[in-house]
Protein backbone atom coordinates (compact mmCIF):
# COMPACT_ATOMS: atom_id res chain seq x y z
CA UNK A 1 0.00 0.00 0.00
CA UNK A 2 1.37 3.53 -0.83
CA UNK A 3 1.50 6.53 1.14
CA UNK A 4 0.00 8.79 -2.23
CA UNK A 5 -2.89 10.95 -1.40
CA UNK A 6 -6.05 10.55 -3.17
CA UNK A 7 -7.87 13.57 -4.19
CA UNK A 8 -10.31 14.83 -6.84
CA UNK A 9 -10.48 18.59 -8.27
CA UNK A 10 -14.37 18.01 -9.31
CA UNK A 11 -16.23 19.42 -6.57
CA UNK A 12 -13.66 21.04 -4.40
CA UNK A 13 -15.05 24.54 -4.43
CA UNK A 14 -18.40 23.83 -4.91
CA UNK A 15 -20.00 25.97 -2.66
CA UNK A 16 -18.27 29.43 -4.89
CA UNK A 17 -19.18 27.19 -8.00
CA UNK A 18 -23.09 26.91 -6.67
CA UNK A 19 -23.65 30.31 -5.76
CA UNK A 20 -21.66 31.92 -8.93
CA UNK A 21 -24.04 29.17 -11.37
CA UNK A 22 -27.28 30.40 -9.28
CA UNK A 23 -26.16 33.94 -9.17
CA UNK A 24 -26.23 33.40 -13.00
CA UNK A 25 -29.10 31.77 -13.43
CA UNK A 26 -31.48 33.94 -11.49
CA UNK A 27 -32.13 36.89 -13.71
CA UNK A 28 -32.54 34.23 -16.35
CA UNK A 29 -35.95 32.66 -14.52
CA UNK A 30 -36.86 35.85 -13.51
CA UNK A 31 -36.81 36.92 -16.94
CA UNK A 32 -38.28 34.03 -18.63
CA UNK A 33 -41.53 34.25 -16.05
CA UNK A 34 -41.33 37.81 -16.35
CA UNK A 35 -42.60 37.39 -19.87
CA UNK A 36 -45.35 35.53 -19.54
CA UNK A 37 -46.87 37.49 -16.50
CA UNK A 38 -49.44 39.57 -17.64
CA UNK A 39 -49.34 41.48 -14.51
CA UNK A 40 -45.97 42.83 -15.76
CA UNK A 41 -44.68 45.41 -18.06
CA UNK A 42 -42.45 42.85 -19.52
CA UNK A 43 -44.74 40.43 -20.61
CA UNK A 44 -44.97 39.15 -23.86
CA UNK A 45 -48.53 37.51 -24.93
CA UNK A 46 -46.33 35.10 -27.44
CA UNK A 47 -43.86 34.13 -25.00
CA UNK A 48 -45.87 30.90 -24.71
CA UNK A 49 -43.27 29.40 -27.43
CA UNK A 50 -43.67 27.92 -30.98
CA UNK A 51 -43.49 24.80 -32.36
CA UNK A 52 -40.25 23.66 -33.91
CA UNK A 53 -39.73 20.17 -35.39
CA UNK A 54 -37.15 17.42 -33.27
CA UNK A 55 -34.77 17.34 -36.20
CA UNK A 56 -34.19 21.19 -35.63
CA UNK A 57 -34.01 20.96 -32.13
CA UNK A 58 -31.30 18.17 -32.69
CA UNK A 59 -29.22 20.00 -34.33
CA UNK A 60 -29.94 22.71 -31.63
CA UNK A 61 -28.69 20.73 -28.53
CA UNK A 62 -26.77 17.87 -29.87
CA UNK A 63 -22.80 18.38 -29.61
CA UNK A 64 -21.02 14.82 -29.03
CA UNK A 65 -17.48 17.37 -28.21
CA UNK A 66 -19.20 19.11 -25.09
CA UNK A 67 -20.30 15.46 -23.58
CA UNK A 68 -16.33 14.27 -24.17
CA UNK A 69 -14.61 17.45 -22.98
CA UNK A 70 -17.28 19.32 -20.54
CA UNK A 71 -18.22 22.72 -20.54
CA UNK A 72 -17.64 23.23 -16.75
CA UNK A 73 -14.86 25.46 -16.97
CA UNK A 74 -16.82 27.39 -19.52
CA UNK A 75 -19.32 29.18 -18.22
CA UNK A 76 -21.18 31.06 -20.59
CA UNK A 77 -21.28 28.10 -22.80
CA UNK A 78 -23.46 26.97 -19.81
CA UNK A 79 -25.59 29.64 -19.85
CA UNK A 80 -25.46 29.23 -23.71
CA UNK A 81 -26.81 26.14 -23.07
CA UNK A 82 -30.07 27.37 -20.58
CA UNK A 83 -30.81 29.83 -22.32
CA UNK A 84 -31.34 27.93 -25.88
CA UNK A 85 -33.89 25.40 -23.23
CA UNK A 86 -35.67 28.52 -21.93
CA UNK A 87 -35.75 29.96 -25.40
CA UNK A 88 -37.15 26.61 -27.20
CA UNK A 89 -39.30 25.04 -24.33
CA UNK A 90 -43.11 25.49 -23.81
CA UNK A 91 -43.51 28.29 -21.12
CA UNK A 92 -45.87 26.62 -19.23
CA UNK A 93 -46.42 30.54 -16.70
CA UNK A 94 -48.54 32.14 -20.31
CA UNK A 95 -51.71 31.82 -19.05
CA UNK A 96 -52.24 30.29 -23.00
CA UNK A 97 -50.81 27.38 -21.93
CA UNK A 98 -54.39 25.70 -22.19
CA UNK A 99 -53.52 22.43 -22.99
CA UNK A 100 -53.17 19.78 -20.84
CA UNK A 101 -54.15 18.48 -17.46
CA UNK A 102 -51.60 20.70 -15.44
CA UNK A 103 -50.63 24.19 -15.50
CA UNK A 104 -47.61 26.42 -14.72
CA UNK A 105 -45.27 26.36 -11.68
CA UNK A 106 -45.53 28.95 -8.65
CA UNK A 107 -43.02 30.40 -6.62
CA UNK A 108 -43.44 28.18 -3.05
CA UNK A 109 -43.41 25.06 -6.06
CA UNK A 110 -39.92 26.31 -7.09
CA UNK A 111 -38.69 27.31 -3.77
CA UNK A 112 -40.07 23.60 -2.47
CA UNK A 113 -38.62 21.48 -5.97
CA UNK A 114 -34.98 23.54 -5.11
CA UNK A 115 -34.86 22.32 -1.68
CA UNK A 116 -35.64 18.33 -2.58
CA UNK A 117 -32.48 19.22 -5.20
CA UNK A 118 -30.48 20.53 -2.57
CA UNK A 119 -31.22 17.17 0.09
CA UNK A 120 -30.61 15.06 -2.94
CA UNK A 121 -31.62 12.16 -0.74
CA UNK A 122 -33.93 8.75 -1.06
CA UNK A 123 -36.96 9.00 0.77
CA UNK A 124 -37.45 5.20 1.04
CA UNK A 125 -36.32 4.22 4.50
CA UNK A 126 -36.30 6.63 7.50
CA UNK A 127 -32.53 7.30 8.56
CA UNK A 128 -31.86 9.13 5.04
CA UNK A 129 -34.63 11.24 4.84
CA UNK A 130 -36.44 11.43 8.30
CA UNK A 131 -38.34 15.02 8.05
CA UNK A 132 -39.63 13.93 4.38
CA UNK A 133 -40.59 10.64 5.89
CA UNK A 134 -42.57 11.92 8.56
CA UNK A 135 -44.01 14.65 6.40
CA UNK A 136 -44.84 12.17 3.77
CA UNK A 137 -46.96 10.43 6.45
CA UNK A 138 -47.84 13.82 8.17
CA UNK A 139 -49.80 15.11 4.83
CA UNK A 140 -51.13 11.69 3.30
CA UNK A 141 -52.59 10.94 6.56
CA UNK A 142 -54.91 14.46 6.32
CA UNK A 143 -55.06 13.99 2.68
CA UNK A 144 -56.77 10.43 2.86
CA UNK A 145 -58.50 11.93 6.21
CA UNK A 146 -60.34 14.67 3.12
CA UNK A 147 -61.85 11.62 1.52
CA UNK A 148 -62.02 8.39 4.10
CA UNK A 149 -64.22 10.43 6.66
CA UNK A 150 -65.17 7.65 8.48
CA UNK A 151 -61.55 5.63 8.82
CA UNK A 152 -59.05 9.17 9.57
CA UNK A 153 -57.59 6.90 12.72
CA UNK A 154 -56.32 4.60 9.84
CA UNK A 155 -56.05 6.28 6.41
CA UNK A 156 -53.37 7.37 4.61
CA UNK A 157 -51.55 7.69 1.51
CA UNK A 158 -48.10 7.44 -0.50
CA UNK A 159 -46.57 9.04 -3.67
CA UNK A 160 -45.82 7.41 -6.71
CA UNK A 161 -43.80 9.02 -9.61
CA UNK A 162 -47.24 9.74 -11.69
CA UNK A 163 -50.78 8.62 -11.71
CA UNK A 164 -50.14 5.95 -13.61
CA UNK A 165 -48.02 3.97 -10.99
CA UNK A 166 -50.58 5.09 -8.87
CA UNK A 167 -53.14 3.34 -10.81
CA UNK A 168 -51.10 0.47 -11.82
CA UNK A 169 -50.16 0.38 -7.52
CA UNK A 170 -53.83 -0.19 -6.88
CA UNK A 171 -54.42 -3.29 -9.00
CA UNK A 172 -51.41 -4.69 -7.03
CA UNK A 173 -53.32 -4.43 -3.83
CA UNK A 174 -56.27 -5.49 -4.88
CA UNK A 175 -54.53 -8.82 -6.08
CA UNK A 176 -52.59 -9.10 -3.28
CA UNK A 177 -55.10 -8.35 -0.66
CA UNK A 178 -57.75 -10.25 -2.33
CA UNK A 179 -55.56 -13.04 -2.86
CA UNK A 180 -52.31 -13.32 -0.58
CA UNK A 181 -50.72 -16.15 -2.81
CA UNK A 182 -50.37 -14.30 -5.80
CA UNK A 183 -47.22 -12.12 -4.20
CA UNK A 184 -45.60 -16.29 -4.07
CA UNK A 185 -47.19 -18.70 -6.36
CA UNK A 186 -48.64 -15.05 -9.35
CA UNK A 187 -52.01 -15.71 -10.82
CA UNK A 188 -51.79 -19.63 -10.07
CA UNK A 189 -54.04 -20.25 -13.77
CA UNK A 190 -56.67 -18.21 -12.25
CA UNK A 191 -58.01 -15.76 -14.91
CA UNK A 192 -59.08 -12.12 -13.23
CA UNK A 193 -60.70 -9.92 -14.77
CA UNK A 194 -61.05 -6.08 -14.00
CA UNK A 195 -63.63 -3.53 -15.35
CA UNK A 196 -63.13 0.23 -16.07
CA UNK A 197 -65.07 2.97 -18.40
CA UNK A 198 -64.54 3.12 -22.30
CA UNK A 199 -63.35 6.64 -21.46
CA UNK A 200 -61.17 5.34 -18.51
CA UNK A 201 -57.51 6.77 -18.52
CA UNK A 202 -54.79 3.73 -21.09
CA UNK A 203 -53.18 3.09 -17.73
CA UNK A 204 -55.86 0.90 -16.33
CA UNK A 205 -54.72 -1.03 -19.26
CA UNK A 206 -51.11 -1.00 -19.02
CA UNK A 207 -51.65 -1.92 -15.44
CA UNK A 208 -53.18 -5.22 -16.37
CA UNK A 209 -50.49 -6.10 -18.97
CA UNK A 210 -47.81 -5.25 -16.30
CA UNK A 211 -49.43 -7.38 -13.69
CA UNK A 212 -49.67 -10.15 -16.35
CA UNK A 213 -53.57 -10.35 -16.58
CA UNK A 214 -52.99 -9.77 -20.03
CA UNK A 215 -54.97 -6.33 -21.71
CA UNK A 216 -57.96 -9.18 -22.73
CA UNK A 217 -58.48 -9.21 -18.43
CA UNK A 218 -59.85 -5.61 -18.69
CA UNK A 219 -63.70 -5.54 -19.78
CA UNK A 220 -64.58 -2.00 -20.89
CA UNK A 221 -67.78 -0.73 -19.79
CA UNK A 222 -69.89 1.81 -22.23
CA UNK A 223 -70.55 5.17 -21.24
CA UNK A 224 -73.73 6.94 -21.06
CA UNK A 225 -74.24 10.67 -23.57
CA UNK A 226 -72.86 12.75 -20.10
CA UNK A 227 -69.41 10.19 -20.42
CA UNK A 228 -69.83 8.45 -17.18
CA UNK A 229 -69.65 4.58 -16.58
CA UNK A 230 -72.89 2.89 -17.74
CA UNK A 231 -73.63 0.72 -14.40
CA UNK A 232 -75.85 -1.25 -16.41
CA UNK A 233 -73.21 -2.33 -18.45
CA UNK A 234 -70.74 -2.93 -15.83
CA UNK A 235 -73.10 -5.56 -14.50
CA UNK A 236 -73.30 -7.02 -17.65
CA UNK A 237 -69.26 -7.13 -18.37
CA UNK A 238 -69.29 -9.15 -15.30
CA UNK A 239 -71.73 -11.47 -16.02
CA UNK A 240 -70.08 -11.95 -19.53
CA UNK A 241 -66.83 -12.46 -17.76
CA UNK A 242 -67.81 -14.78 -15.39
CA UNK A 243 -69.75 -17.04 -18.06
CA UNK A 244 -65.62 -16.94 -19.96
CA UNK A 245 -64.27 -18.16 -16.42
CA UNK A 246 -62.78 -15.20 -15.26
CA UNK A 247 -62.66 -14.35 -12.03
CA UNK A 248 -63.76 -10.47 -10.85
CA UNK A 249 -60.99 -8.90 -9.37
CA UNK A 250 -60.94 -5.46 -9.33
CA UNK A 251 -63.34 -1.84 -10.66
CA UNK A 252 -61.50 1.38 -11.38
CA UNK A 253 -63.96 4.50 -11.52
CA UNK A 254 -63.16 7.34 -13.01
CA UNK A 255 -63.22 11.02 -11.13
CA UNK A 256 -62.92 13.08 -14.24
CA UNK A 257 -62.13 11.39 -17.30
CA UNK A 258 -59.48 12.78 -19.80
CA UNK A 259 -61.56 13.84 -22.42
CA UNK A 260 -64.82 14.82 -21.13
CA UNK A 261 -64.33 15.34 -17.41
CA UNK A 262 -66.68 13.30 -16.06
CA UNK A 263 -67.51 11.53 -12.41
CA UNK A 264 -68.52 8.69 -12.81
CA UNK A 265 -71.53 7.42 -9.97
CA UNK A 266 -69.62 6.17 -7.37
CA UNK A 267 -72.14 4.97 -4.83
CA UNK A 268 -73.84 2.91 -7.02
CA UNK A 269 -70.43 1.51 -8.87
CA UNK A 270 -69.78 0.84 -4.77
CA UNK A 271 -72.64 -1.02 -4.09
CA UNK A 272 -71.67 -3.34 -7.38
CA UNK A 273 -68.29 -3.83 -6.58
CA UNK A 274 -69.69 -4.84 -2.68
CA UNK A 275 -72.15 -7.63 -4.30
CA UNK A 276 -69.39 -9.16 -6.42
CA UNK A 277 -66.52 -8.57 -3.76
CA UNK A 278 -64.46 -6.19 -6.28
CA UNK A 279 -61.91 -3.58 -5.34
CA UNK A 280 -63.31 -0.44 -5.68
CA UNK A 281 -60.73 2.09 -6.85
CA UNK A 282 -61.04 5.74 -7.90
CA UNK A 283 -58.71 7.22 -10.29
CA UNK A 284 -59.44 10.72 -9.21
CA UNK A 285 -55.85 11.64 -11.04
CA UNK A 286 -57.56 14.94 -12.62
CA UNK A 287 -61.28 15.66 -10.52
CA UNK A 288 -60.16 14.69 -7.01
CA UNK A 289 -59.14 17.78 -6.24
CA UNK A 290 -62.34 19.19 -6.29
CA UNK A 291 -62.61 17.14 -3.06
CA UNK A 292 -61.17 21.17 -1.37
CA UNK A 293 -64.10 23.11 -2.96
CA UNK A 294 -67.02 23.35 -0.47
CA UNK A 295 -68.91 23.99 -4.09
CA UNK A 296 -67.82 21.20 -5.95
CA UNK A 297 -66.79 18.30 -3.45
CA UNK A 298 -70.17 16.45 -4.07
CA UNK A 299 -69.11 15.34 -7.36
CA UNK A 300 -67.53 13.10 -5.21
CA UNK A 301 -70.26 11.68 -3.33
CA UNK A 302 -69.79 7.97 -2.72
CA UNK A 303 -65.34 8.18 -2.97
CA UNK A 304 -65.60 7.56 1.03
CA UNK A 305 -66.71 3.96 0.03
CA UNK A 306 -63.48 3.13 -2.20
CA UNK A 307 -60.94 0.74 -1.20
CA UNK A 308 -58.29 2.87 -2.98
CA UNK A 309 -57.84 6.38 -4.68
CA UNK A 310 -55.67 7.96 -6.86
CA UNK A 311 -55.34 11.60 -6.75
CA UNK A 312 -52.62 14.11 -8.03
CA UNK A 313 -51.86 17.32 -6.70
CA UNK A 314 -49.81 18.43 -9.97
CA UNK A 315 -52.93 18.87 -11.76
CA UNK A 316 -55.88 20.84 -10.02
CA UNK A 317 -53.88 22.50 -7.48
CA UNK A 318 -50.78 23.59 -9.51
CA UNK A 319 -48.28 21.90 -7.64
CA UNK A 320 -44.92 21.20 -9.37
CA UNK A 321 -44.99 17.91 -11.76
CA UNK A 322 -44.64 14.87 -10.44
CA UNK A 323 -47.11 14.95 -7.42
CA UNK A 324 -49.43 11.74 -7.11
CA UNK A 325 -51.34 10.25 -4.50
CA UNK A 326 -52.37 6.80 -3.90
CA UNK A 327 -54.65 7.13 -0.99
CA UNK A 328 -56.40 4.24 1.53
CA UNK A 329 -58.50 3.97 4.11
CA UNK A 330 -56.39 1.37 5.92
CA UNK A 331 -52.31 2.40 5.31
CA UNK A 332 -51.04 -0.41 6.87
CA UNK A 333 -52.31 -2.21 3.36
CA UNK A 334 -49.78 -0.54 1.72
CA UNK A 335 -47.17 -3.38 3.53
CA UNK A 336 -49.71 -6.05 3.65
CA UNK A 337 -49.70 -5.85 -0.36
CA UNK A 338 -46.04 -4.30 -1.09
CA UNK A 339 -43.64 -5.97 1.70
CA UNK A 340 -40.76 -8.35 1.67
CA UNK A 341 -37.95 -9.10 3.73
CA UNK A 342 -34.87 -6.97 2.90
CA UNK A 343 -33.31 -6.82 6.34
CA UNK A 344 -30.18 -4.86 4.29
CA UNK A 345 -32.91 -1.27 4.06
CA UNK A 346 -35.65 -2.02 6.02
CA UNK A 347 -34.77 -3.03 9.53
CA UNK A 348 -38.34 -2.92 10.63
CA UNK A 349 -40.64 -1.38 13.43
CA UNK A 350 -41.11 -2.24 16.85
CA UNK A 351 -44.25 -3.35 17.28
CA UNK A 352 -46.91 -3.84 14.37
CA UNK A 353 -48.92 -0.71 15.80
CA UNK A 354 -45.91 1.34 15.20
CA UNK A 355 -46.20 3.95 12.14
CA UNK A 356 -44.09 2.68 9.57
CA UNK A 357 -41.30 5.39 7.88
CA UNK A 358 -39.30 2.96 5.93
CA UNK A 359 -41.74 4.11 3.04
CA UNK A 360 -40.60 2.19 0.42
CA UNK A 361 -41.55 -0.88 1.76
CA UNK A 362 -45.05 0.30 1.17
CA UNK A 363 -44.63 0.13 -2.45
CA UNK A 364 -42.98 -2.03 -5.58
CA UNK A 365 -39.74 0.19 -5.89
CA UNK A 366 -36.91 1.02 -3.74
CA UNK A 367 -35.51 5.05 -4.98
CA UNK A 368 -38.51 7.20 -4.47
CA UNK A 369 -38.30 11.61 -4.50
CA UNK A 370 -40.11 12.96 -1.73
CA UNK A 371 -42.82 14.36 -4.20
CA UNK A 372 -45.05 14.82 -0.78
CA UNK A 373 -42.72 17.44 0.10
CA UNK A 374 -43.65 19.78 -2.87
CA UNK A 375 -47.48 19.09 -1.38
CA UNK A 376 -46.38 20.05 1.93
CA UNK A 377 -44.94 23.21 1.28
CA UNK A 378 -48.11 23.92 -1.26
CA UNK A 379 -50.67 22.98 1.38
CA UNK A 380 -49.11 25.26 4.22
CA UNK A 381 -48.58 27.97 2.18
CA UNK A 382 -51.87 28.31 0.57
CA UNK A 383 -54.11 26.66 2.89
CA UNK A 384 -57.21 24.92 2.76
CA UNK A 385 -59.08 27.78 1.41
CA UNK A 386 -56.51 28.93 -1.15
CA UNK A 387 -56.52 25.69 -2.56
CA UNK A 388 -60.62 26.08 -2.18
CA UNK A 389 -60.25 29.55 -4.27
CA UNK A 390 -57.80 28.08 -7.03
CA UNK A 391 -60.02 25.24 -7.71
CA UNK A 392 -63.20 27.32 -7.42
CA UNK A 393 -62.22 29.92 -9.80
CA UNK A 394 -61.11 27.38 -12.42
CA UNK A 395 -64.46 26.35 -12.61
CA UNK A 396 -65.71 30.01 -13.18
CA UNK A 397 -63.49 30.74 -15.66
CA UNK A 398 -64.77 27.79 -17.32
CA UNK A 399 -67.96 28.13 -17.05
CA UNK A 400 -67.45 32.36 -18.63
CA UNK A 401 -65.86 30.52 -22.09
CA UNK A 402 -69.06 28.02 -22.01
CA UNK A 403 -70.80 30.84 -21.52
CA UNK A 404 -69.15 33.25 -24.30
CA UNK A 405 -68.71 30.25 -26.80
CA UNK A 406 -72.58 29.30 -26.56
CA UNK A 407 -73.58 32.46 -28.14
CA UNK A 408 -71.94 32.30 -30.97
CA UNK A 409 -73.93 29.86 -33.18
CA UNK A 410 -70.35 28.55 -34.90
CA UNK A 411 -69.21 26.90 -31.57
CA UNK A 412 -71.10 23.86 -30.49
CA UNK A 413 -69.98 21.75 -27.33
CA UNK A 414 -69.82 18.37 -27.24
CA UNK A 415 -70.85 18.16 -23.75
CA UNK A 416 -72.59 20.40 -21.05
CA UNK A 417 -74.25 23.78 -21.35
CA UNK A 418 -74.46 27.30 -19.85
CA UNK A 419 -76.96 26.35 -17.67
CA UNK A 420 -75.62 22.93 -17.02
CA UNK A 421 -71.93 23.34 -17.56
CA UNK A 422 -69.39 20.66 -18.08
CA UNK A 423 -68.48 18.66 -15.19
CA UNK A 424 -64.98 19.79 -14.63
CA UNK A 425 -62.33 22.17 -16.11
CA UNK A 426 -62.06 20.82 -19.95
CA UNK A 427 -64.59 22.09 -22.13
CA UNK A 428 -64.96 20.11 -25.32
CA UNK A 429 -66.43 21.89 -28.29
CA UNK A 430 -66.66 22.32 -32.42
CA UNK A 431 -65.87 25.94 -34.51
CA UNK A 432 -67.70 25.84 -37.31
CA UNK A 433 -66.44 28.31 -39.81
CA UNK A 434 -69.60 30.41 -41.97
CA UNK A 435 -70.69 28.28 -44.80
CA UNK A 436 -68.99 25.44 -43.38
CA UNK A 437 -70.73 22.45 -44.80
CA UNK A 438 -68.05 19.24 -44.23
CA UNK A 439 -69.62 16.61 -41.38
CA UNK A 440 -66.06 16.04 -40.40
CA UNK A 441 -64.45 18.86 -38.14
CA UNK A 442 -61.15 17.84 -37.91
CA UNK A 443 -59.39 19.72 -40.60
CA UNK A 444 -60.26 22.91 -38.97
CA UNK A 445 -60.16 22.16 -35.56
CA UNK A 446 -56.43 21.06 -36.40
CA UNK A 447 -55.93 24.20 -38.44
CA UNK A 448 -56.73 26.34 -36.09
CA UNK A 449 -54.88 24.40 -33.01
CA UNK A 450 -51.64 24.89 -35.10
CA UNK A 451 -51.95 28.36 -36.01
CA UNK A 452 -52.57 29.21 -32.30
CA UNK A 453 -48.99 27.35 -31.64
CA UNK A 454 -47.59 28.77 -34.44
CA UNK A 455 -48.63 32.90 -33.06
CA UNK A 456 -47.16 31.50 -29.73
CA UNK A 457 -50.34 32.44 -27.93
CA UNK A 458 -52.04 29.93 -27.22
CA UNK A 459 -51.87 25.65 -27.04
CA UNK A 460 -54.61 24.06 -27.03
CA UNK A 461 -55.19 20.20 -27.37
CA UNK A 462 -58.20 18.43 -29.66
CA UNK A 463 -59.52 14.41 -29.35
CA UNK A 464 -61.91 12.46 -31.36
CA UNK A 465 -65.15 12.24 -30.44
CA UNK A 466 -65.84 9.00 -29.38
CA UNK A 467 -69.47 9.38 -28.09
CA UNK A 468 -71.63 6.96 -29.58
CA UNK A 469 -73.19 7.83 -32.94
CA UNK A 470 -71.48 11.56 -33.48
CA UNK A 471 -67.82 9.64 -34.25
CA UNK A 472 -67.95 10.89 -38.20
CA UNK A 473 -68.05 14.28 -37.03
CA UNK A 474 -64.57 14.56 -36.18
CA UNK A 475 -61.90 15.94 -33.88
CA UNK A 476 -62.86 18.39 -31.59
CA UNK A 477 -61.02 21.24 -29.14
CA UNK A 478 -60.29 20.45 -25.74
CA UNK A 479 -59.43 23.24 -23.62
CA UNK A 480 -58.51 22.92 -19.97
CA UNK A 481 -58.54 26.21 -17.91
CA UNK A 482 -56.92 25.29 -14.61
CA UNK A 483 -54.95 28.06 -14.16
CA UNK A 484 -54.99 31.33 -11.19
CA UNK A 485 -54.11 33.50 -13.76
CA UNK A 486 -56.39 33.06 -15.96
CA UNK A 487 -59.39 36.11 -16.45
CA UNK A 488 -61.86 36.86 -18.64
CA UNK A 489 -60.06 39.07 -20.95
CA UNK A 490 -57.84 36.00 -21.62
CA UNK A 491 -61.04 33.65 -22.53
CA UNK A 492 -62.60 36.15 -24.57
CA UNK A 493 -59.27 36.81 -26.58
CA UNK A 494 -59.05 33.31 -27.18
CA UNK A 495 -62.52 33.19 -28.38
CA UNK A 496 -61.60 35.65 -30.69
CA UNK A 497 -58.39 34.35 -31.91
CA UNK A 498 -60.31 31.00 -32.92
CA UNK A 499 -63.19 32.86 -34.61
CA UNK A 500 -60.49 34.90 -36.72
CA UNK A 501 -58.08 32.04 -37.35
CA UNK A 502 -61.05 29.30 -38.22
CA UNK A 503 -62.76 32.20 -40.31
CA UNK A 504 -59.66 32.37 -42.85
CA UNK A 505 -59.78 29.00 -43.30
CA UNK A 506 -63.17 28.58 -44.03
CA UNK A 507 -62.50 31.48 -47.12
CA UNK A 508 -59.76 29.41 -48.09
CA UNK A 509 -61.51 26.46 -48.10
CA UNK A 510 -64.25 27.96 -49.94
Amino acid sequence: MTNETIECDLESYRTEELESLLRQLEPRILNYISKADPNREEYQQDSLGRYHSPQFLKEKFTDDAQLQSGIRKHPQQVFDVIDKVLEYSVNTWNPGFLDKLYASNNPIGVVSDIILSVLNTNSHVYTVSPVLSVLENYIGKKYAGLFFKNHRETCGGLTFSGGSWSNVTSLQMARAMKYPDTKVEGNNGRKFAIYSSKHCHYSVEKAAILLGLGSGSLFKVDILEDGTMDVASLKQAIAKSKSEGYIPLYVNATAGTTVFGSYDPFEEIAAVAKEHDLWFHIDGSWGGNVIFSPSHSAKLKGSELADSITVNPHKMLGVPTTCSFLLVPHVVDFQNAMSLSAPYLFHGRESESEENFDLADGTMGCGRRADSFKFYMAWIYFGHNGFAKRVDHAFDIAKRFVELISADRRFELVLGSPENPPPCLQVCFYFRPAHWTDEDHSDVTRYISRELHKQGKYLVDFSPNAKPGQEKKGEFFRVVFNSPILTDKVVADLVNSIVEIGEHFGRERK
